[in-house]
């Protein structure tokens, strides 16, 4: 009984395997969505003309061939520049020779777009910054504790004068990281801009993740600021708590020389309730949450 079972089994199987085989002798029709790249252009040239992500490519072949070319990774459709330069106009059926993958087992039916036009011109140089384009998640309890810096942080840019002249900036690829409790540096690639090339591809991006921690900074001075010289103000309290949060690192080296609290006499000319609400300006990195009393009441003096 468990003989005929496991034969059974083993046709079954050889089955199907015989059913897709024969299937996929058959022809059939594919379209394919595949990337447009131009190739081999003149030395010192380049483009800057906007191409379609992608062109649609009808095929028509044996089931087995276009299953491998869907499978397949190498399948962007190149188009060697030459020599020329100026406005050109590109019949994309003229190039299937230069692509390899369309080779005789497949027939090409049709491309959309079948022509595309594009413009070669002198290539330039331009130095422009770089800015990290992160997608960060923290455990619990921590964050950054200072801004995302990259090392480069410029690159220059070797392309066509007409996009050239309006770009000022690139970002890097997306990181993409999530659970993160500590320091670290991580290596990207430049984003790929159609016709442009950079001096280096790579670049670091430097993550300060800490702990994230409040921490209160007691006695900070309350100056008044933009006093005229026949006034004097007395502000009661003239000292207060300050609580602040960020990396544990870093907030555990603040003292009070690094804060800076005031209150401006403009506002205390406008007051007319006798208290006013001091000003904090706290050291990069560092988040303000309150000040301990939130209002100080004041005495008012004119010399005369």
């Amino acid at each position: 009984m468990k003989k005929n079972f496991y034969a059974i089994i083993i046709s079954f199987i050889f089955s199907i395997i015989l059913w897709i085989s024969i299937s996929l002798s058959n022809d059939y029709y594919a379209t394919f969505e595949v990337p447009v790249r131009l190739v081999d252009f003149p030395a010192g040239y380049s483009t800057g003309s906007p191409l379609p992500e992608a062109v649609a490519i009808k095929l028509k072949g044996k089931g087995w061939k276009l299953v491998s070319l869907e499978l397949s990774t190498a399948t962007d459709f190149v188009i060697p520049v030459g020599y020329e330069y100026g406005k050109r106009y590109a019949n994309l059926y003229n190039f299937i020779p230069d692509n390899p993958w369309l080779n005789s087992d497949v027939e090409v039916t049709s491309i959309t777009p079948d022509t595309l036009s594009f413009f070669i011109e002198k290539s330039f140089a331009k130095k422009v910054k770089i800015y990290p384009a992160v997608d960060l998640g923290f455990k619990q309890g921590y964050g950054l504790a200072s801004q995302v810096t990259v090392a480069p942080d410029s690159v220059i840019v070797y392309g066509a004068y007409s996009y050239l002249k309006n770009l000022d900036s690139i970002e890097t690829d997306i990181l993409k990281l999530s659970d993160l409790e500590s320091k670290s540096v991580e290596q990207v690639s430049l984003e790929k801009i159609e016709g442009m090339r950079y001096k280096f591809s790579d670049v670091k991006i430097y993550l300060d993740v800490q702990k994230i921690v409040d921490r209160n900074v007691d006695n900070v001075y309350v100056n008044v600021t933009d006093a005229p010289a026949d006034r004097e103000v007395i502000l009661i309290p003239n000292k207060i708590v300050v609580g602040l949060r960020g990396g544990v690192d870093i907030l555990g080296k603040v003292d009070t020389s690094q804060i800076k609290a005031f209150v401006r006499y403009s506002d205390i000319a406008m007051d007319t309730l006798g208290v006013v609400s001091p000003q904090i300006v706290c050291p990069d990195n560092i988040t303000f949450i309150y000040s301990k009393p939130e209002r100080l009441r004041y005495i008012l003096k004119k010399f005369n």
